[in-house]
């Protein structure tokens, strides 16, 4: 079958040619008149028509047939609601859409209708009538849809040349430049911008400094973006000039004066109706008092609404466009498209129902609420109940007449049909005069004024009163539930701490026990234990109270001066475990793994003899330091909440005797040994703070019958004190300075004093009275007169002049005395000398009772008279026998309560003005391991020296010397002097300097070789350090040895006069206490030198 191609000009030009046929026809017949037509002629011209037009139609007929058929297009739908589709039909006598299956069934019967016939041989086909399209056809349809798409988006590229064709209209062309992106050979790796300009490090590191200006490229950028950057600080107050945010005087109207927003213009989206913008003209008069229907305009729009309570719409607030019943855009005759037509003014008609509210009835016999009725005849029921909801309303507040907005009351109508009854805001929404139904509503008793006011204000205030009633009610219930809560709590809390605390008071009394017991053993197996190998477990920890220990600063740093504990590998069959309160770094431990090292180099006396010592001693460092930064914990409780070191430590130990030597005892030592197994060197801890006290050490003394000075101990309360001391100052006139010392005082920190004879007005009188009864002084009744003149003096004296040492701790005497007395204390009287030397004396009560004396030396002081900061060994100020007996009774007193372990005992030395013989007077206990044994015992290591106890001196071996030959005296010769064994040593672990702290390990031992600073092997002489701190590097310890005293101070000075220089510049001196201990070394060597002196004299 050929393919057929139908053209309708085809059509048209026989439609032409037949109506020139009819033309000639009628001027024929024109001018023939009166005459005959022909007949013949009119035949054959319409024969030649009808065939011309059969013809024709089966050909299109054929091609319609044989065509391809196109469904409509689905996405009619996605159009804005406004516009409606272009298969949408309009019924003009129902007011509302067709439906879309008659519609179809519409075009089923057309597609039947144009069927070809069959046809017929030598025959015309049957005359028929026209048949007229009701409208276009499918594949038109989809045509005519993408037409109205490109009409509609302006976008689109086909919408200039659409408007052009369908309607004529030639819009301007604009030329948009296409921005032409370069094309790249070959990608670009990298930043492909420039960086910005970022504020210099030396500002950001210092902000003091100016900052740098901004240039105009980093200015085109945006202040955001110049903050971002740091180029203007956060802090900056910025002002923008101009500024933009303007003043302006707001326009005030009167009240009277109501304004109608002008409705919007609508305009037409469809281009086969109109193009141009409907004017839209309202009536802007004032509303009557029954307000009629508006007129609508000529070209008026009708309404929508929405249900949707977010989207609720009125006719008067915007109005919506429809479309006209058929569109008919492009038509199949030749002739030019119609102009659309514009339907009737009665179907597009903007509708406002408005009607009146009277005195809580409805006017529903009124023309408007009639019309409104019929409006909404549909959905009248839901209007009916949001109606008698507002009646309800207005006649409970007494509302005399109200506008009701017939299409707002619809829409409300449709939200709160199948929801809860609506709010009265809800219901004034839909009021036109809501202002002044809203002013009678707010007025106080309003709502009592109704034809019920009476009962509704009965209800009311008995619905206040019973809520006032029962909101006490439960405001009490509440109140008693939270209390009960509180009690219940509260009593469940007290519950589990009583348990928790017996529970605690059991395990305590258990570890105690477990102490005991292994404390029995240990003393049964002592003389075997020192005499085959074992394993020490250094344990440095200061069990002090928790307010000594949060007033002391670096306290990590305090319990880790007594690094030198590991020299207590010296003995062979020892081997030490050392818990560490503070992380060491890699640099410290390779030091002290060379210094001990030294052993064999020492006793060999050759440098280069030297050995690793690091299967004798292992450094731990718990692993709960981390868990407990900011807390003062001792090292005790520390290492007991590090389980992974205790695990450790155990398998160490595991097949081996072992002991643990603790610091200041602590409750949690005895948890450590009960986990571990081990026995501890020390007494219980509750019996080591009982006698560590002020109080306790007096009693220590009295029992060991060792003269002390003139002192008072236990004193609690103010009446006791001045009694106390009315009574020290009675018999002991010659004594000027007066001590007040706290029970829990820890190196020297808890000391006041007054210089109570200088300010006694009675004091002279006193003396008088002291020297007229001479030796009967001593009687309580001569005393008694003088007794009663100071002590009235005493409070005076005390609350003027009396002052505490350390100001940091307590800031005034008030302070003190506060924390005087709730601790208690004691008095203590100072030397009556003007020279007076501070002995510290260490010693060791083995399990089995032995008492030993360890080293002793003399105090050097620096920041006070009362603080041990070093000690020069072996002592030199008493003779060395009346040293040790006083040292064998305090030991026998303390061994008699149960008292082992590691003990030190200080004295006091001088020269009494009276006799003019020399005192020794025992002040203090302290029942631990101290800082001078730790650093004694490094000199041990370092020296391979002993210390004679009898004599006092401490001798390392003589040097090796080569074997010389004899050679014979000659007369006169004098023969060679042996070499000095006897060894003298200053140490300390209290240096402070914080300008160490900018020099590293390495560079501070450059700078001692340079000056000088060492130790000699050979000779036994020079200087030691000890690292405290890997990480701060402020604080030391330092060990200097020479073969005299004089020249060991001299060396100790010498070395921190030059540490200072170096670490010190004119700008930095920093913090230190190297001056004042270099000012009492001073004072130390004048008075050696003196002694010296005297010695040679005599």
């Amino acid at each position: 079958m050929t393919e057929f191609e139908a053209r309708p000009e085809e059509v048209g030009q026989i439609l032409l040619k037949v109506q020139d046929d009819i033309r000639v026809l009628r001027e024929q017949i024109a001018n023939n008149k009166g005459g005959t037509i022909s007949i013949s002629d009119l035949e054959s011209a319409l024969v030649k028509t009808e065939e011309g037009l059969q013809a024709k139609t089966e050909q299109v007929i054929s091609q319609y047939n044989n065509q391809v058929r196109t469904l409509p297009n689905q996405e009619a739908n996605r159009f804005d609601n406004n516009v409606v589709a272009i298969e949408t039909t309009w019924d003009m006598r129902s007011q509302k859409s067709a439906d879309p299956r008659k519609i179809s069934a519409r075009f089923l019967g057309r597609e039947k209708m144009r069927q070809p016939q069959a046809s017929r041989s030598n025959a015309l086909l049957p005359k028929r009538q026209s048949v007229q399209m009701p409208g276009p056809t499918p594949g038109q349809q989809a045509k005519h849809m993408l037409t109205l798409r490109a009409v509609l988006d302006p976008h689109s590229n086909m919408n200039r040349q659409a408007l052009n064709d369908n309607f004529g209209i030639q819009l301007p062309l604009i030329n948009t430049k296409q921005h032409s992106r370069p094309s790249y050979s070959k990608p670009i790796i990298g930043t492909t911008i420039e960086p910005l300009a970022v504020l210099p490090k030396a500002n950001r590191v210092d902000a003091q400094l100016a900052p740098p200006p901004i240039s105009e490229e980093d200015a085109r950028k945006g202040i955001m973006s110049l903050i971002e950057r740091g180029l203007i600080p956060p802090a900056a107050q910025l002002t923008l000039d101009p500024s933009p945010v303007r003043n302006r005087i707001a326009p005030l109207h009167e009240p009277q004066i109501k304004h109608k927003p002008p409705q919007p213009e609508a305009v037409s989206l469809l281009s086969g109706v109109k193009l141009d913008p409907a004017t839209m003209k309202n009536d802007v008069s004032k509303m009557p008092a029954v307000p009629p229907h508006p007129k609508s305009a000529s070209s008026s729009i009708t309404e929508t609404r929405t249900p949707s309570a977010k989207t609720r719409v009125t006719s008067s607030s915007m109005p919506q466009v429809k479309t006209p019943a058929t569109l008919k855009t492009y038509e199949m005759p030749i002739q030019p498209l119609p102009p659309p037509t514009t339907p009737a003014s009665g179907d597009f008609k903007q509708l406002s129902h408005r009607f009146a509210i009277q005195n809580g009835r409805t006017r529903d016999s009124s023309s408007e609420f009639i019309a409104f009725k019929q409006h909404y005849c549909l959905t009248w029921g839901s209007i009916v109940t949001m109606i008698k909801h507002i009646e309800k309303m207005l006649i409970s507040y007494t509302i005399p007449v109200a506008f009701v907005n017939g299409d707002r009351l619809a829409d409300l109508a449709m939200e709160f049909e199948l929801e809860k009854p609506p709010s009265i805001d809800d219901m004034l929404s839909v009021i036109i005069n809501r202002e002044d139904v809203e002013a009678l509503i707010g007025r106080p008793g309003r709502r009592f004024k109704g034809p019920r006011g009476k009962d509704v204000a009965a209800t009311r205030i008995q619905s206040s009163w019973r809520m006032f009633r029962d909101r006490s009610e439960y405001l009490d219930y509440r109140k008693r539930k939270w209390a009960s809560g509180v009690i219940a709590i509260s009593w469940i809390m007290h519950v589990k701490m009583s348990k928790v605390k017996i529970k605690l008071k059991e395990s305590r009394e258990e570890h105690l026990e477990n102490f005991r017991r292994r404390a029995r053993k240990l003393a049964m197996s002592w003389d075997r234990i020192k005499q085959h190998r074992r394993t020490v477990i250094h344990i440095p920890s200061l069990g002090l109270s928790q307010d000594i220990r949060d007033s002391i600063n670096e306290f990590g740093i305090r319990q880790n001066t007594q690094m030198a504990r590991l020299c207590d590998i010296r003995d062979p069959n020892v081997d030490v475990i050392f818990v560490s309160p503070v992380p060491l770094s890699e640099e410290t431990l390779q030091y002290y793994s060379k210094l001990l090292g030294l052993k064999s180099a020492v006793e060999s006396g050759v440098v280069e003899d030297q050995c690793d010592m690091g299967e004798k001693y292992k450094i731990i460092v718990p692993e709960a330091i981390k868990s407990f930064p900011a807390h003062r914990m001792c090292l005790s409780s520390i290492l007991k909440y590090s389980p992974r070191t205790l695990k450790r430590i155990q398998h160490l130990i595991k097949g081996c005797d072992a002991y643990i030597v603790t610091g200041v005892p602590h409750k949690d030592d005895l948890a450590i040994a009960d986990y571990l197994d081990v026995p501890i060197l020390s007494p219980e801890p509750e019996v080591a703070h009982l006698y560590s006290t002020k109080s306790g050490c007096k009693r220590i003394f009295a029992s060991a019958n060792v003269e002390v000075p003139p002192s008072e101990f236990d004193v609690y309360s103010i009446g006791q004190l001045h009694e106390c001391l009315a009574q020290l100052v009675t018999e002991n006139l010659t004594v000027k300075r007066w001590l007040f010392k706290l029970d829990d005082g820890y190196d020297g920190r808890g000391i006041g004093y007054c210089d109570i004879a200088e300010h006694l007005e009675c004091y002279q009188w006193a003396l008088k009275e002291s020297r007229r009864y001479g030796e009967k002084w001593s009687k309580k009744w001569a005393q008694e007169a003088a007794y009663i003149k100071i002590h009235a003096e005493i409070p005076d004296v005390l609350a003027k002049h009396a002052r505490p040492v350390h100001s940091e701790l307590y800031e005034d005497w008030s302070k003190f005395l506060d924390a005087f007395l709730s601790q208690g204390g004691v008095i203590e009287a100072t030397p009556p000398s003007d020279s007076i030397t501070t002995l510290t004396v260490d010693l060791l009560i083995e399990p089995t009772g032995r008492a030993n004396v360890i080293c002793m030396g003399d105090q050097i002081h620096a920041e006070t008279p009362f603080s041990c900061w070093g000690v020069s060994m072996p002592q030199s100020s008493v003779e060395p026998d009346v040293l040790n007996a006083s040292c064998k009774k305090v030991a026998e007193a303390c061994k008699s309560r149960g008292i082992i372990g590691y003990l030190s005992v200080d004295f006091v030395t001088f020269i009494d003005p009276k006799s003019n013989d020399q005192k020794l007077w025992a002040l203090d206990l302290s029942l631990h391991y101290s800082d001078s044994l730790a650093m004694f015992q490094l000199m041990s290591y370092v020296s391979n020296g002993k210390l004679d106890l009898s004599t006092h001196t401490f001798n390392v071996p003589p040097p090796k010397q080569e074997q010389k030959k004899r050679r014979r005296r000659l007369a006169g010769q004098e023969d060679e002097q042996p070499p000095n064994t006897s060894r003298y040593a200053v140490m300390s672990t209290r240096l402070l300097h914080t300008n160490l702290a900018v020099v590293h390990y390495s560079v501070f031992f450059q700078m001692c070789r340079a000056h000088g600073i060492g130790y000699d092997i050979k000779e036994k002489q020079g200087t030691v350090f000890t690292l405290l701190d890997s990480f701060n590097r402020e604080n030391l310890g330092m060990l200097t040895l020479g073969d005299n005293l004089q020249g060991a101070l001299a060396t100790f000075a010498r070395n921190m006069s030059i540490i200072h220089q170096e670490i010190s510049a004119p700008n930095m001196q920093g913090e230190t206490n190297f001056k004042l201990a270099i000012k009492d070394i001073e004072s130390i060597l004048g008075t050696t030198v003196e002694n010296a002196e005297d010695s040679d004299v005599a």
